[in-house]
């Protein structure tokens, strides 16, 4: 496994779009797609730089395969948007006119179509009503595989996220972060907090599950006092901008113990390292993701521990927490240079105790990337 090293400059953000552009336009010619109706989700920002606030207002990029493309945005919004004109035009609309309609003429003759996921469905509706007869797909057909394959400029900013998170990670491993006497909720906002202060532009996340609340994957940080001698699972990430306005995203969990493990415990964390470093070392280029899944899982099934690890080994990561590739059982795409992903194994033992390791790794030629290096041990946290 390569540790994740000096972060290297991206490449430029125009350049970086531009090429984009141009892949997209393969995939729709090769999908036999006429026009892509982008709106809300990370396809926008990921081929424009612009992130459309989720409005009743429509936004949508109309890119038509074999014309330039045009943004069409309320424009009150207009003057967010920092636009090349080599890549996209830009159509503002006034209150009182019908943006479905500005769509419908870019669109034009146009009939096979590829919309948005997370285009608002009232949208999608004036879209078909104005553009009769057309057929209609997701653009996540078209647009994620090309999304899920990172470039020298993504990659870049995902290790910068990653080192900036390893920051706060550092300091909880090191007993800088209070845990004894404080809330779930104090502590996740002061993680909250050093994920900005270390160039976080957002927090997507702060999990802090203490005690029984440990054996939640997905626990919301409350009013319960963390204690001695308690298991504490930190899993957290943000959004960082790395120049362009685009922002990319980190994900890290790690678990603490607050006073002298049980061996109970330091054997279920063990099994868990384990399984954790051998998902990893799986992740090469070409391997079905299901079986990243397995390397892991099955470690743990041996262990006894099997029907205590209740969700996949990991997600797809980028401009979003989650996108493709997912490493789960029945995913046998192979993992290709660029790909780039959580490993997160985790124990349950519901009602007692869990635990979880994560970090963001990078499929690449020469073996995983690590996007993450903060020290993977059970930390013990006497403060």
């Amino acid at each position: 496994m390569n540790l994740a090293g000096p972060v290297d400059p991206p490449m430029d953000a125009g350049l970086a779009r531009a090429a984009r552009l141009q892949r997209v336009r393969d995939q729709m010619r090769e999908m036999e797609v006429d026009a892509l109706l982008l709106s809300l989700g990370a396809d926008l920002p990921w081929l424009t730089g612009y992130e459309a606030m989720p409005l009743e207002r429509l936004t949508m990029l109309v890119l038509p395969v074999d014309d330039h493309a045009t943004l069409v945005v309320p424009e009150l919004e207009a003057s967010r948007v920092d636009h090349d004109p080599r890549l996209f035009e830009i159509r503002p609309w006034a209150e009182h006119e019908q943006p479905t309609e500005l769509v419908a003429a870019l669109v034009g003759h146009r009939t096979r179509l590829a919309v948005s996921d997370r285009c608002w469905a009232s949208h999608l509706l004036e879209l078909e009503r104005s553009i009769p007869g057309a057929a209609w797909r997701s653009a996540r057909e078209v647009v994620g595989p090309l999304r899920a394959v990172k470039d020298s400029h993504e990659v870049a900013a995902l290790r910068a996220a990653g080192k900036a998170a390893d920051t706060v990670a550092a300091a909880l491993l090191g007993g800088e972060i209070t845990l004894i006497g404080r809330t779930e909720a104090e502590v996740s906002a002061d993680i909250s907090a050093r994920l900005r202060d270390a160039g976080h532009d957002r927090v997507n996340f702060a999990i802090v599950g203490s005690g029984p609340n440990s054996a939640s994957p997905h626990h919301e940080p409350g009013p319960r006092i963390i204690g001695k001698g308690e298991v504490v699972v930190c899993d957290f990430g943000g959004t960082l901008r790395l120049g362009d306005g685009v922002g990319y995203c980190s994900d890290i969990t790690r678990t603490v113990v607050t006073g002298e493990p049980e061996p109970e415990l330091l054997e279920l964390f063990g099994v868990l390292h384990f399984a954790q470093a051998a998902a990893v070392a799986a992740a090469v280029v070409g391997t079905p993701c299901e079986q990243v899944d397995r390397a892991g899982r099955e470690l743990i099934t041996a262990a006894g521990y099997g029907k205590s690890f209740i969700h996949r080994m990991g997600h797809g990561i980028g401009i979003e927490e989650h996108e493709d590739p997912y490493m789960v059982a029945g995913n046998s795409s192979p993992l290709v240079a660029g790909h780039a992903f959580s490993v997160e194994p985790g124990i349950y033992l519901s009602g007692r105790f869990g635990a979880r390791i994560e970090d963001v790794v990078i499929a690449t030629e020469d073996g995983p990337l690590a996007c993450n290096e903060a020290d993977h041990r059970l930390a013990v946290v006497e403060t």
